[in-house]
């Protein structure tokens, strides 16, 4: 039987799957896989953006910046993340993009965990 437990470190399990620690896109059985939530540690290079503005948003994000700063655009609306600590919640029907003006750590929580949003060839999502 495979153990239900997995230890780890974000900063070194982010390399594979582009930063996602956890969500359906995960092995099923696998501990880390999730139909509910998704889980995201990521090391966004300075000027680093993404490339197209996520449209038709069927979740609730939610990004903590750990260092650096990082601006989520919304509609009608940009927030900055400046401050370790500092986060943006935002709910289903809500587009969004994002652009790191320093190299920049970001957590990102996401329910629930639906497939389609991943931007081919990016580096992240």
């Amino acid at each position: 039987m495979k153990e239900n437990v997995y230890v780890g470190n974000a900063h070194v399990d982010s390399v594979a799957d582009r930063g996602w620690l956890l969500g359906h896109f995960k092995s099923a059985g696998d501990v880390t896989h999730s139909e509910d939530v998704e889980v995201k540690w990521y090391v966004y290079p300075r000027g680093d953006q993404r490339a197209q503005w996520v449209t038709g948003e069927k979740r609730t994000a939610l990004l903590i910046l750990i260092s650096g700063r990082f601006r989520v655009e919304l509609p009608g609306r940009s927030v900055l993340l400046a401050r370790q600590g500092d986060y943006v919640v935002w709910g289903r029907g809500v587009d969004h993009s994002w652009f790191a003006e320093e190299e920049s750590v970001v957590l990102t929580v996401r329910w629930p965990s639906i497939a389609g949003y991943a931007v081919p060839d990016a580096a992240c999502e």
